[in-house]
This record gives C-alpha cells, structure tokens and sequence, in this order.
C-alpha cells in the first residue's frame, strides 16, 4: 500500500487538541499547564483549537468514548485545521476505534483531508488504525508533555522535534541526545519555571547487534500497549475489537519493517519487559521484523537489565538491534514517523530518516 502522506505545517496553521484516552488536561488542577502549552502553540506560530469534547475532565472522556471519537471525526472534517496534537496517553484509546472504523465517512475523510496526527503511549492505537488507513503519523509527541513542560523553556531536543512539522527535508539523522532528563514527580503550580533534573548521556545509541546498512519502513509504539492488545491483558475485549476491524497485522506484514518499541512510566520490571518481548514472538513479529530500535526506559529504570535481554533476543532471532534512542517515555523526544523509511548503518553507527515525510 502506497502511504498517504499529510502537508507540513506552515505559520498560521490551525492545530486541534484531542482527548482520545485520558481527559486530565480538562481538569481545574491543570489550568497552569494548559495556559503554558497554548503559549507554546502560539509562539511556533500555530493557532490551537480545542475540540468540543478536550477539555471535558477525566469522568466524562471515560465514560464517552464515542465523544472522543467524534473530535477526532470532527478535526478531519475542518479543512481549516492542518495538524491534530493528542492531549496525552491513558490506557482505554481503543475504545474510539468502533466508532471510528465502522465509520465510512471518516475513512473517506482520513484518506481525502489527510493531517498531521501526532502522540504517544495509549496513543499507538490510533497510529495503528491509521497505519491500516494507509496515513502516514507521528509517534513520540504530545500537547501536555511537551508543549506543556514546566520549564521556562522546551526541552530544546524535543522542541526541535516540533520544528520538523514545519520542514519536509529529503534526509535526516535521528540523533543521540547529549542530556536526558528525569520526569518530573509534582506537575503542581509550584513547579512552573523549575528545571528538571538534567543527566549527561553516558551511552548514547547502543548499537546491540547487527552489520551494514539496514533499511526498512517504521511502524511500533509502546511496548505495554502493543502488548495490550494481542493479550487483552488490561481489557478483556481489546483483541477481540482488533481483530474484528481487522487491524492486527499478519506476519507477512513485519518482513519489510523496522520495528520501535519503548516502555511507558509503568516501568516494567525486567521479567515483564522479557514477557512482552516474548509475546511479540509468539505472533511472529520479532521472527519477521529486519531490526529493532529501542527507546531509553523512562528515566534509566531497569537500563542494563533490558539491555541483557535484548542482547538475547539480537542473537536468539539474528535480529539487528539499536537501543536507546530518544523517544516515548524518557525524555528528550524525538518524532518517529510510521510507513516511512529509515536506514541503520552498524558500521558508522548512524540512523537515518530517507524519504520526505510530508507530501
């Protein structure tokens, strides 16, 4: 399937925020927040739209999931609006997805007004679906971690993440990070100015296993949510809604991936970790995939431990491995774009972005 690609963004643009699994960021207590990531929005230029259900508080976007299916409808139907930001994660997005893939106006919208999607965690759902609509979305970035970060400044790795929406270069390296950061504890008023606590990269992207160049088309999330769904682990019906819109994956599917998976703030334990991997196996992913490009784990938890295990894996599979990148969880982020080509070079130990992503 040939990839259908959004435009860039340019100066004026209209972005819309989207609640499409946890409605915190319209609760009172984060008002702070809010005020700081509409000033962010405003100050690259962009105008921020608040769909009609955003900024309705937890108990409503839970109890709601057609509501929030609705925004996300609603934003694609605004020719006005160019870009539409994920509030943040959660742990319930699939549950949009009956109403959103039984939709055949939507779909005709998705693939007829094409934008820029952009999140991450929970919101691997959503990329997945549109993966299978054949959009090309943006995984490692969202409204109220990023634009909303309690510094008096962005993160500047991950704000030059942002800029990349406003270029569509031929190339471009994903690069190692000189500084990550350790989440925050207390997101209250209090902290507003406030740095975080900054850690020089001692290992910057490990390169695990692998020889030459290697190239392949992205596509991935978070591991817990990936993990999520072919086990139902968190919800009983979760794969059973997968595999009723047909949006798992068949084998065939991996041989031409490259495959990025990173951990969430859960911080799972290593015999977790391996059991997920272990997992994605069982279905035929790691079997399939022509490499792996692993994010930090939130806030160096667990480091060495995960690196063992996929030292295992590298060789149990003859699987290419990278780890460590920033993007997920941990901070800094960078963007990954899904359907896109990207190419690892083992012997000069770079990672490269070769296709434009935007139309």
């Amino acid at each position: 399937m040939k990839m259908i690609k959004p435009r860039k963004l340019k100066m004026g643009d209209k972005v819309a925020i989207v609640s499409l699994s946890s409605g915190i960021l319209g609760e009172p207590s984060l008002k702070h927040q809010l005020n700081l990531g509409i000033k962010r929005l405003e100050a690259f230029g962009l105008e921020p739209v608040f769909m009609s259900n955003t900024l309705k508080g937890l108990e409503y976007i839970k109890n709601n999931p057609q509501e929030r299916a609705k925004d996300l409808k609603d934003a694609f139907k605004d020719e006005t609006i160019k870009g539409i930001i994920c509030a943040i994660g959660g742990d319930d997005t699939y549950r949009t997805i009956p109403y959103l893939m039984a939709d055949h106006e939507f779909k005709r919208l998705v693939t007829n007004n094409p934008k820029i999607f952009i999140g991450f965690s929970d919101s691997t759902n959503n990329h997945i679906m549109f993966n299978k609509l054949g959009l090309v979305t943006y995984y490692g970035l969202n409204f109220l971690s990023d634009l909303c970060e309690l510094q008096n400044e962005m993160l500047e790795y991950t704000k030059q993440s942002y800029l990349r929406f406003f270029k569509n270069e031929e190339t471009y390296d994903l690069v190692s990070s000189p500084m990550w950061f350790e989440n925050r504890s207390s997101y209250d008023e209090s902290e507003l100015n406030t740095d975080l606590k900054s850690n020089k990269e001692k290992w910057g992207h490990e390169f695990i296993f692998g020889n030459g160049k290697v190239t392949g088309i992205l596509w991935g999330g978070c591991l817990e949510s990936i993990y999520d769904i072919y086990t139902s682990e968190r919800y009983e019906d979760q794969r059973e809604v997968y595999d009723k819109y047909n949006l798992i994956p068949d084998k065939g599917f991996f041989k031409d991936k490259v495959l990025f998976l990173e951990t969430s703030e859960e911080k799972p334990n290593p015999y977790k970790f391996d059991k997920m991997l272990n997992e994605l196996s069982k279905e035929g992913i790691l079997q399939n995939v022509k490499a792996l490009l692993v994010g930090k784990p939130y806030d160096e938890i667990y480091y060495s431990e995960y690196r063992n295990i996929l030292r295992r894996i590298a060789f149990e599979f003859n699987l290419p491995i990278v780890y460590n990148l920033n993007f997920g969880h941990a901070l800094p982020r960078a963007m990954i774009p899904y359907g896109i080509h990207c190419e690892i070079d083992f012997e000069n130990k770079t990672i490269k972005i070769i296709e434009k992503i935007f139309e």
